[in-house]
């Protein structure tokens, strides 16, 4: 049969916000710092129904500012919607710029929404046979849905369209089509303010429809609805019930003379769209329509024909493995592996990446090596599938499995054996996608992968901190490619398999192709950051700080477990007694861990002030607990009680859990592509967030040990390295002097903030003035201040005042930098590490206020992360080059821990000191506190 004449109309507003809202946790920037999200989600749900659809006829329909016939039956209509946020309107100029490019046609006319101009031409197809397409997923639609009138809403992420026919009205609402308008009436939306009854939800509208038909009828048989309560709501809101239903129904006898054959999208202007995504950086998408050899399609004649360009080639859809030109190839015997290995040895550049069982690389079995050393071709290794047995990290028990590894895999040790050389050969270029877990998993096999190049999702970071930093993130951003998921290859729920059960040709292809789209953006990203002026910073920091992670991972550290059961026997007695001080002090019995139980104890049964309430109730957090310090002796029990409770479940009792059944140590990771600012973070466990400065917190780090007795762990912290950066990017004389004499820095700014000699400084004095020094680094005003300092906002802002009338040299670089963002939406560290900071503009005071103090601290806090970062480089560099056995074990902030021999004490502290202090030349010098000691609290 022959495909029906169809139309689709494109909700342009909606489909505006679905896309800024589906990136609004991480908004696409552009160097420039604007906010791109609206724009690109929606050139890719047009492009995508222009190329896969080749529809017959099209166009996107638009609002207008001007108010509409619903405002003139309903002033409040809308009233109580939100602003559009700044960002996003300032992309619909440009939005609408890219429909005109693809010389698509738009439709907007004052008086009337959106929704009344696309339910007016879609009746009017609908008369003629032809099908409409609604391109939307406002529920509102479904009103409008018939045999000939379809919604289709596009999936998130580019994912699978939606496609409601009739049976998907019944199954949202219980009811056809024609009564969508009753049950929207009946509940209305708060969205647009419309009110509907007060009390009627959806539970209870839809029956009451389904049984009555409609609004009308409803209210005809008012006395018969048996619920009191509903028939209440429903007498004493008559009026908002019909409103609602005129307000949500849409007008399909519109004035809009437009003859809907005539909607078609004629040839794009291929020159303005490249324009266009040059301007927005729209790379990948700028790189279809100019290099567009390798894809093609038959487009009809009425369709979205070419964009034709200087080689006159043709666009192409989103294109996945199916569509995708390549060659990839499944190594099962031996023959062909020697001949792999042979080409690999004469390459200057390959990509790896592993598969296995786990995402604990150190735990995980391996059950296949992906490779590739040229775009579009790669080569995918299976081995022998081993199971761990306890006391063996990796045993040579041969699991059957008829679906990988029965006759198919090599074995393990034979395939490594060929490798080892060439992954181990320093002068042939690894590239990796998060290749540090890749490395971490073949040195359980002995082997010490040398010679990382470059990792894509270390550099994603570099370029855009804030961005996405996956693998089938990067390739839809770069290639337009939509790589198959590791759910599509496992499944989900029920139906989902172990990785061993999948079909040998499934693993093949979904590991060859990680190893291909990694080789592919590493080139896309390689020139970006050459543009960008970035590649510096990850060549010489970033990329190095890989191998040197990766060995401090799998070094781990050691745990005294007795010391620590010891300590969670003290504690749950000191529990036990805080649990019965509190029931006593509350005056009954109650489930401390309970918010609701709690809150009521505090708020209604004791009276103490409410300081915030939630949708559920009291607020019970540590912060509120905290504000009430010293209004009643329940809050320092509870306070004590919950620093106990944490600090027992996160570490004392957690980490014993986690001690390598064959290392005997605990292996924490740290990740380089979480923090904005640069800094490392940690996790399983996070060993950064152990409190230093809490006694109990103190005492949890004497059970980090040395594993031999003659060993010791060294410490070394830089000595306020935040507070020398400022002093460095601000060169204000009376803090760089301060540095230079060896002043006590809070001693000598609480002089001259109060206007008194150095030694007649009061621990007060002193305690304000470090508040002032940290706080201003991170933008505090004087409201935060006065709550740090349990102090008046005036006496705050005073304080604040005079110390940049002492300082004006901070002064100065705050307004600077603030100004230097505002004008290129970015702030940078003294490496050229980047923030982009889209909100700094922001006429929202809250967000252009939070915007600010991250542009403040970046650079400072950046700065000493990148510091610390060089330092660790360097030293590695050292321990390696004077083949010590010293090893590096943790990073905490300003931190770095080492595991030292008692012969290698002297020389490591040199090479410690030296390689810190001199990691980044400030205008003062840097100073470290180092100590060694048979703990970690010890050596601290």
């Amino acid at each position: 049969m022959a495909q029906p004449e169809r139309l689709f109309l494109l909700d342009g507003m909606a489909l505006a916000y679905r896309a800024y809202y589906s990136f609004i946790n991480r908004p696409l920037i552009n160097s420039k710092g604007v906010n791109t999200s609206a724009v690109y989600g929606f050139v890719m749900s047009l492009s995508k129904i222009l190329e896969d659809e080749k529809p017959e006829h099209i166009a996107v329909v638009f609002d207008t500012k001007m108010p509409t016939f619903r405002h003139k039956m309903y002033p409040e209509y809308k009233a109580t919607r939100q602003k559009m946020p700044e960002d996003m309107s300032a992309q619909l100029d440009k939005l609408k710029e890219v429909v005109r490019a693809f010389n698509v046609p738009s439709i907007e006319l004052h008086g009337y929404e959106a929704d009344d101009i696309i339910g007016t031409l879609a009746r009017r197809a609908e008369k003629e046979g032809v099908l409409t397409y609604m391109v939307t997923a406002d529920k509102d639609f479904m009103q409008l849905i018939s045999p000939k009138i379809k919604m289709y809403r596009p999936g998130k992420g580019g994912g699978e369209v939606e496609i409601v026919e009739e049976a998907g009205v019944f199954e949202k609402f219980g009811v056809g089509p024609e009564r969508v308008i009753d049950i929207l009436g009946l509940i209305g939306d708060t969205s647009d303010n419309i009110p509907g009854v007060p009390g009627i939800g959806p539970k209870t509208a839809m029956p009451l429809i389904q049984k009555y038909g409609s609004i009308p009828s409803l209210y005809e048989h008012l006395d018969d609805i048996p619920q009191k309560g509903t028939r209440e709501k429903l007498a004493a809101n008559k009026d908002l019930a019909f409103l609602s239903r005129e307000l949500v129904t849409i007008h399909t006898e519109v004035p809009v003379a437009i003859d809907f054959h005539q909607l078609k999208a004629s040839n794009a202007d291929a020159t303005k769209l490249i324009t266009l995504f040059d301007e927005l950086e729209f790379k990948a998408l700028a790189s279809r329509i100019r290099n567009l050899e390798r894809f093609t399609f038959d487009t009809p004649p009425t369709a979205f024909p070419t964009i034709p360009d200087v080689s006159g080639k043709e666009p192409t859809a989103t294109i996945d493995i199916s569509s995708d030109e390549h060659q990839y190839h499944c190594i099962t015997d031996l023959s062909a592996l020697k001949q792999l290995c042979k080409e690999l040895s004469q390459a200057s550049l390959m990509v790896l990446d592993t598969e296995t069982t786990s995402q604990n690389a150190l735990q995980a079995s391996l059950i296949g090596i992906s490779l590739s050393i040229k775009e579009r071709e790669a080569y995918y290794i299976p081995v022998k599938f081993t199971r761990q047995r306890e006391g063996e990290l990796f045993a040579d028990t041969h699991v059957s499995n008829e679906a990988n590894h029965t006759t198919t895999a090599l074995d393990t040790h034979q395939v490594l054996a060929e490798l080892k050389p060439m992954l181990e050969n320093f002068n042939i270029r690894k590239v990796g996608q998060n290749i540090k877990y890749d490395m971490l998993v073949l040195r359980t096999h002995g082997i010490h992968v040398q010679g990382i190049e470059f990792d894509t999702m270390v550099a994603s970071y570099v370029l855009r901190a804030d961005g996405q930093h996956g693998l089938d993130a990067l390739a839809m951003e770069y290639l337009n490619y939509k790589m198959i998921s590791f759910d599509e290859l496992v499944g989900k729920g029920k139906s989902q398999r172990h990785i061993t059960e999948v079909p040998l040709d499934a693993v093949s292809k979904y590991s060859a192709q990680d190893a291909d789209i990694t080789m592919r953006v590493y080139h896309n990203q390689l020139e970006q950051l050459k543009e960008m002026e970035l590649l510096k910073l990850c060549e010489e920091m970033e990329f190095p700080l890989i191998s040197v992670l990766e060995r401090m991972e799998a070094a781990g550290v050691s745990l005294d477990v007795e010391y620590l059961r010891g300590m969670s026997k003290d504690l749950e007695r000191q529990t036990e007694r805080l649990v019965t001080d509190i029931h006593n002090l509350a005056g009954e019995k109650f489930n401390i861990n309970s918010t609701q139980q709690l809150g009521d104890i505090l708020f209604k049964k004791l009276n103490l002030r409410t300081v915030r309430k939630t949708k559920t109730g009291f607020s019970t957090d540590v912060n509120v607990l905290e504000e009430l310090r010293g209004e009643h002796p329940i809050i320092d029990q509870l306070l004590e009680y919950r620093q106990i409770t944490k600090l027992k479940s996160t570490y004392i009792d957690a980490l014993p859990q986690l001690v390598h059944p064959t290392t005997h140590r605990v292996h924490t990771s740290f990740n380089q592509t979480v923090a904005a600012t640069g800094r490392l973070s940690g996790s399983d466990p996070n060993l950064q967030n152990i409190p230093i400065r809490t006694e109990l917190g103190r005492a949890i780090r004497k059970a980090f040990i040395p594993e031999k007795g003659d060993w010791v762990l060294m410490s070394a912290d830089y000595s306020q390295i935040e507070l020398r950066v400022m002093a460095h990017v601000s060169g204000d004389e009376g803090l760089l002097n301060a540095f230079r004499n060896k002043e006590d820095i809070h001693a000598s700014t609480a002089a001259k903030v109060f206007g008194v000699a150095l030694a007649d400084v009061t621990p007060l004095m002193r305690r304000k003035a470090k508040e002032v020094n940290f706080g201003i680094m991170y933008g505090i005003g004087p409201f935060g201040l006065a709550n740090r300092l349990e102090i008046t906002q005036a006496e705050a802002k005073e304080i604040i005042t005079k110390y940049f009338e002492r300082f004006p040299g901070v002064k100065q670089y705050i307004n600077d930098t603030i100004s230097t963002v505002r004008t290129r939406g970015y702030v940078n560290t003294l490496l050229g590490r980047r923030r982009y900071l889209p909100e700094i503009n922001s006429r929202n005071q809250n967000m252009r206020g939070n915007a600010e103090r991250q542009a403040i601290n970046m650079p400072i806090q950046g700065t000493a992360a990148d510091m610390i970062k060089l330092a660790m480089i360097h030293i590695d560099n050292a321990m390696h080059e004077g083949k010590l056995t010293s090893r590096m074990l943790l990073q905490v902030h300003d931190e770095l821990v080492f595991e030292v021999p008692t012969r290698e004490i002297k020389e490591m502290t040199g090479i410690v000191l030296d390689r810190m202090t001199s990691a980044l030349k400030l205008s003062i010098p840097l100073e470290v506190e180092l100590g060694t000691g048979s703990n970690w609290l010890e050596a601290h």
